[in-house]
């Protein structure tokens, strides 16, 4: 059991608990490091309303003033978007974060983590962090990863994200015995794109037959995530081969200004969308909103509402 000593829940949250209505946690890396100000604040708060207008009750997770706060008002969301130098929290960094009363916000690991301690069951994100691109050499692996192969929180997400490596990602997760179901499609997407060329391990056609999936999996005593893979809309998405191009060129800029650990992927998506010019920006506020709407599809189904 957590010590409920440093954690804060929401009025909304808490009800939404004590009454067994579906929740879907929201993390809040993208507020502090996914996006700029205005448009990361005025996103989180839509990503919100998106929850709300499915059926569930959104539970936006962060760190302040020594608790991790589940569910977010307005101002804890305008805090964040505004303040510079606020944490990126992944698991290791929580005890320092909060026993130093440091404001932080929270990676896939750290959110899942958080919201397990209360019974979430639902996450959704943009996309999950993974194996990187060279870690034969490097050993660079998300403790996204690591985080999902144990707590019983299913992740929503547009893939992972295609700075990393996505085939071994893929065989990783495998490893580690992480079901991966995309939904409504046979090949895995890449975030910004519908297609990555390989293959999705699963796939489901309904948010019903995956909350299914998960009472079954979690029924059995089968620990850890599931991920489901939730293409970005048409409409959204980007060529691939453009997109590409843009990683490569952002991941040579990044060795050559020596970026490393966590500070590499906001580097990298800041250079994307700079040489985008806002194209990916779009792409990532219309594939989370998407991850949103189907997560909560899955939480009222999980919840028999």
């Amino acid at each position: 059991m957590t010590n409920s000593t440093f954690i804060h829940i929401s009025p909304e949250v808490q009800y939404a608990l004590d009454n067994n209505l579906p929740i879907v946690a929201l993390e809040s890396t993208i507020i502090s490091h996914g996006m700029p100000w205005p448009q990361n604040a005025a996103t989180a708060k839509s990503v919100e309303e998106v929850v709300r207008k499915n059926g569930a009750v959104p539970a936006t997770i962060a760190i302040k003033d020594g608790k991790c706060l589940i569910g977010l008002s307005d101002a804890d969301i305008e805090y964040l978007g505004r303040t510079p130098n606020v944490w990126k929290v992944s698991l290791r960094d929580m005890p320092y974060v909060i026993s130093q009363q440091l404001p932080g916000a929270t990676t896939v690991a750290a959110t899942m983590r958080i919201a397990s301690m209360v019974g979430i069951k639902i996450f959704a994100t943009g996309g999950i962090g993974g194996v990187h691109r060279e870690a034969e050499t490097t050993m660079d692996i998300s403790a996204d990863l690591t985080e999902m192969g144990q707590t019983n929180v299913a992740i929503v997400a547009a893939g992972v994200k295609s700075i990393l490596d996505i085939g071994l990602t893929l065989e990783y997760m495998e490893t580690i015995g992480i079901p991966v179901v995309t939904y409504g499609q046979s090949e895995f997407p890449s975030f910004y794109s519908s297609k990555s060329g390989f293959q999705s391990p699963l796939r489901l056609d309904t948010t019903e037959a995956i909350a299914k999936l998960l009472k079954v999996k979690w029924a059995l005593n089968l620990n850890g995530s599931v991920l489901i893979a939730n293409p970005i809309p048409k409409e959204y998405e980007m060529e691939q081969d453009a997109i590409e191009k843009h990683i490569l060129e952002a991941l040579a800029e990044a060795k050559k200004k020596k970026v490393s650990g966590k500070e590499v992927t906001p580097f990298l998506l800041k250079y994307i969308s700079e040489h985008t010019y806002g194209e990916s920006l779009e792409a990532n506020i219309a594939l989370i909103k998407n991850n949103a709407k189907v997560a909560a599809g899955i939480a009222v189904a999980l919840c028999g509402k």
